[in-house]
């Protein structure tokens, strides 16, 4: 793909501080921010579904994990859409489907409708997410993308921290399917916006042809997997659980035999020759695989088991989005200047001894002693880890192919946290029981066994970022030269994700910037067709 059909000329560009740029943001903010939203509020709702519908813990895993598995399988093949059929019409199309799949959540008389509608708000996600990002670095001028993309961090960062509170309350004082009405006044005013002032771009030299095999495959495989493990947890080994496993097992294989075999896979094989890479999507899974789990678990537990009101368990964690908010930029800088293995090494361990303080847990935990230092370490573990790791996986990838790097780093992240609320619980021993007195018994004892375990992935974390070379990364043009992205393997044309600068920290988080060298072409300057 050449520099002159992908990147806008300065001219076409929004400059920042005008109108233009305010509806712009106004967009991509309220669009992202819907699903930021969501995503914190469904976890404190989780308990009040638990006793509408009476399914235990895991009904509760699928609530969560129905919007992971599709989020996770399909948010690398989004950037590809966006950039054949137009950014604004892919975001546009991701807030009506999530809008429409939200209504079904809030409606659903059954627990097993109610995943459906989970499974829909996934695709919807996958499609709005990385695509509100697309439209800032095509539409805004060169000088002005990351401003906007700062701009867009802080406000879809604010939406993650409110979130729950906004859900406490709304669980509180009403249902917890207010939780999901809530999406729709805002899907009709992004529409809106989006519909009359954000311009259309697309990327003229997309290929045509898309790996929806790939992602197919991906939804399958991550199903399968996801239902092996929590029936497990609930049911044991029975062989509709062996069935699924199986199942899952064969279409992950089959996925890595697709992805090998097409000339534009949704996710080159070959890019995890780079050693860097490949530790630092290691320590990536391990990582959010812990936070995840963390998130899902202790507001559970502190409703359940210590009796906390929703608003407060929801609170219980807003260190953790402080914290991130503050720090994030200035741990990213500190990784500049002596390089990202100190931080890597240190943050997860930093992680892992909050999670062993949380895992001494009592039944009647007091915040201020037995909840907030943990949590405290958690934050100060996550700072100091996550704006390293993003600029590790990006430094390791030849600058063209930031957007498939940060991509791939962020799937492996949802897939992750995905994996640990299916498998944790189980190995916890939290899974036993159908919910009631059972349920809350097996989540008590099980609690710090499980906050163990996952303690036991941040160590493994900071393993992995023993192989990263000392002091300041290597260029991306020397890493390529070692190996990791061979040149002959990624023809510029391949990885679409090189125009959706999806930089998120990787659960629900924000990008650290934009992604340098990727852009989108805007269709006359600012064509509002669609």
């Amino acid at each position: 793909m050449s520099a002159s059909a992908s990147t806008p000329a300065p001219s076409a560009g929004v400059s920042w501080g005008t109108p233009a740029a305010r509806w712009l943001l106004a967009a991509t903010v309220l669009g992202s921010g819907m699903a930021f939203l969501d995503s914190t509020v469904v976890t404190v709702a989780l308990p009040a579904i638990e006793e509408d519908f009476g399914a235990g813990l895991a009904g509760q895993q699928w609530v969560v994990n129905g919007y992971m598995i599709t989020l996770s399988a399909l948010i690398l093949l989004s950037g590809a859409l966006a950039d054949l059929f137009g950014r604004v019409r892919v975001f546009m199309a991701g807030v009506v489907l999530f809008a429409l799949a939200s209504a079904l959540c809030s409606a659903a008389p059954t627990l097993e409708l109610l995943v459906a509608g989970r499974v829909a708000q996934g695709v919807g996600g996958a499609l709005l997410t990385p695509g509100s990002l697309a439209i800032l670095q095509a539409s805004f001028h060169e000088d002005d993308r990351a401003r906007a993309i700062g701009a867009w961090s802080g406000l879809t960062g604010v939406a993650s921290a409110v979130g729950p509170f906004v859900g406490g309350w709304l669980v509180q004082i009403g249902d917890w399917r207010l939780i999901f009405l809530i999406n729709l006044p805002l899907a009709v005013l992004v529409l809106a916006i989006a519909w009359f002032k954000v311009p259309e771009s697309r990327d003229p030299s997309a290929p045509r042809s898309l790996d929806y095999s790939g992602a197919l495959v991906g939804v399958l495989a991550l199903g399968g997997i996801t239902y092996a493990l929590i029936q497990w947890g609930s049911v044991g080994a029975t062989p509709a659980v062996l069935v699924g496993a199986g199942a899952g097992a064969l279409a992950l294989i089959v996925f890595l035999v697709v992805e090998a075999r097409k000339r534009a896979p949704m996710l080159p094989l070959g890019i995890f020759r780079s050693v860097p890479f490949s530790a630092t999507n290691a320590a990536t899974v391990m990582i959010y695989a812990a936070l995840g789990t963390l998130l899902f678990l202790l507001v559970i537990h502190l409703q359940e088991v210590g009796g906390y009101s929703p608003i407060a368990a929801g609170a219980a964690s807003l260190p953790l989005t402080v914290l991130m908010l503050l720090l994030s930029a200035r741990s990213g800088g500190l990784a500049a200047k002596i390089g990202p293995r100190p931080q890597l090494i240190g943050g997860p361990l930093l992680l892992a001894a909050g999670l062993v303080y949380l895992s001494r847990m009592p039944a009647d935990p007091g915040y201020l002693v037995d909840v907030f230092p943990g949590v405290l370490l958690v934050a100060l573990g996550m700072s100091a880890t996550v704006a390293p790791l993003t600029a590790t996986v990006l430094a390791a990838a030849p600058v063209r192919h930031a957007g498939l790097a940060s991509g791939v780093n962020n799937t492996f992240a949802r897939g992750a946290q995905m994996i640990g609320v299916a498998a944790v619980p189980s190995l916890a021993g939290i899974g036993a029981g159908s919910g009631g007195q059972a349920g809350t018994d097996a989540l008590a004892q099980g609690f710090g066994p499980a906050m163990l375990i996952l303690a036991g992935l941040a160590v493994v974390a900071s393993l992995c970022a023993v192989v990263l070379p000392r002091g300041r990364m290597p260029e991306a043009r020397e890493t390529a030269e070692r190996g990791g992205f061979p040149e002959e393997e990624a023809p510029v044309a391949e990885p679409r994700l090189g125009e959706t600068p999806s930089r998120f920290c990787g659960v629900s988080g924000p990008p650290m910037r934009s992604c340098p060298g990727s852009s989108a072409g805007v269709e006359g300057g600012g064509d509002q067709r669609r």
